[in-house]
């Protein structure tokens, strides 16, 4: 079965997290986005626990769906997202890591476990003193179907490649369990093709979720299965995405959109390519403070291979913007918090069904007479990777341009001559 999955959100018991991240609001807004498997996100948390079980029903093998829903109903995946900070190697560590669980059960053991060692109600992504490979450890003694998955794996603080905190291996971070990493996700500010350059990679399976805070925000990268809907289906194919049950695709964030691609001092607006960081030694010349490293230049430090290296069993992706972000762009707005833009939005799930098949699926003729002609050119250039992006950088998400200055001021006031010349000659444009 062909599927779409995002495993890494938060529930509202994580920080800044919004309070409209109900199971229910998640249930609606996968169907918008075309999602099938969500994770749940939190599940350390005891109250966001205690609505799992309240409001799941088993569905399939390890997947839950909202109690009471049709057979249709998105299914969810025992997630959550923990963060550990801990002395390893002379150094402080701080990484995140995900944990998938394959029931209800395990993550009770789970819980119970964590709550000896620390706060787990403080925070739906809970901030433990545990050594990464010692909750590895945790995890599959509990149960050995459990994943454990390096979270964001090159974000500059809070990862197991971060340049500020993290490994340079995953060996390195733990040790003689690295048999039982399968794979690493992404993150906003890398892609796949990044992560190909490492050849200590080709073995780990690349997954992208979006770590979403929001409704609006899931799916903003993704992962396209085919394999069976269940835990085991979709946990074999992590660990052997060619096998039986495979992984396709994953869906990709452009990467220079990312918040931490480039490096930079976000305060004194400072954005350096990694070969800017070299010419100035790694400073900022407007304050003299060390910039924060991001992605790129991380990846480029631990990389053996040239850029556009292609590994022969890799897993391709697909590279989107999101399509509220399109439709703003098309209109002539500056964000995606409009009334035109929603109700673009809104009428075009209306007749495709959703969103994601309007991105990869639909053909650019059909978006134009569902849509507006600039809509449709917008996704065709997305589609082509006919963008520019100003890169992120400590903290500030990348700015993605689909349109050229004044090229939509151009056309829409060739569109108010033409509608003019018409009407004065009592013809209805098309």
């Amino acid at each position: 079965m062909k599927f779409i999955a995002d495993f890494h959100i938060h529930s509202p018991h994580s920080r800044a997290v919004s309070k409209d991240m109900t199971l229910e609001n998640l249930d609606n807004w996968a169907r918008i986005k075309g999602i099938q498997v969500m994770g749940t996100g939190d599940f350390t948390h005891p109250a966001w626990f205690s609505e799992l079980k309240t409001k799941l029903d088993l569905a399939e093998q390890g997947l839950y769906k909202l109690r009471g829903s049709s057979f249709e109903a998105t299914r969810f995946l025992l997630t959550v997202e923990i963060s550990s900070i801990y002395k390893k190697n002379g150094k402080v560590r701080k990484i995140h890591n995900l944990i998938f669980a394959p029931s209800l059960e395990i993550v009770g053991k789970i819980n119970r476990e964590l709550n000896l060692i620390g706060n787990i109600k403080s925070d739906g992504r809970p901030i433990l003193g545990l050594d990464s490979k010692d909750l590895l450890k945790l995890v599959l003694n509990i149960s050995p179907d459990c994943l454990l998955i390096p979270a964001h794996a090159w974000t500059p603080w809070f990862s197991i490649f971060g340049s500020m905190s993290g490994f340079d291996s995953i060996e390195e971070c733990f040790d003689e369990y690295a048999k039982y990493i399968y794979a690493i996700e992404t993150g906003l500010s890398s892609d796949p093709a990044m992560n190909w350059r490492l050849s200590a990679l080709d073995k780990i399976t690349l997954i992208s979720n979006s770590d979403s805070h929001s409704l609006r925000k899931i799916g903003r990268e993704a992962n396209i299965f085919d394999a069976n809907l269940s835990y085991i289906g979709i946990a074999e194919a992590i660990k052997n995405p060619r096998g039986d049950n495979k992984m396709l695709d994953t869906i990709e964030f452009f990467p220079e959109e990312g918040k931490y691609h480039y490096d930079g001092h976000s305060a004194h607006q400072i954005r350096y390519s990694p070969e800017e960081t070299k010419k100035h030694q790694g400073i900022c010349f407007s304050c003299g403070r060390s910039v924060t490293v991001g992605v790129m230049s991380r990846v480029e430090k631990l990389a053996d291979r040239p850029v556009g290296f292609h590994p022969n069993s890799a897993v391709s992706y697909k590279s989107l913007v999101p399509l509220e972000e399109i439709i703003a762009e098309a209109l002539g707005l500056a964000g995606v918090h409009s009334k035109a833009v929603n109700e673009n939005y809104q009428n075009m799930i209306g007749v495709f069904g959703n969103e994601f098949k309007i991105l990869l699926e639909a053909s650019i003729e059909e978006i134009e007479k569902a849509s507006k002609p600039e809509i449709a050119e917008g996704i065709r250039r997305v589609r082509e990777r006919k963008l520019r992006i100003e890169p992120g950088y400590d903290g500030e998400f990348g700015k993605v341009k689909i349109f050229e200055k004044d090229e939509l001021k151009k056309r829409f006031k060739a569109e108010k001559h033409a509608s003019l010349f018409c009407s004065s000659m009592g013809v209805e444009l098309p």
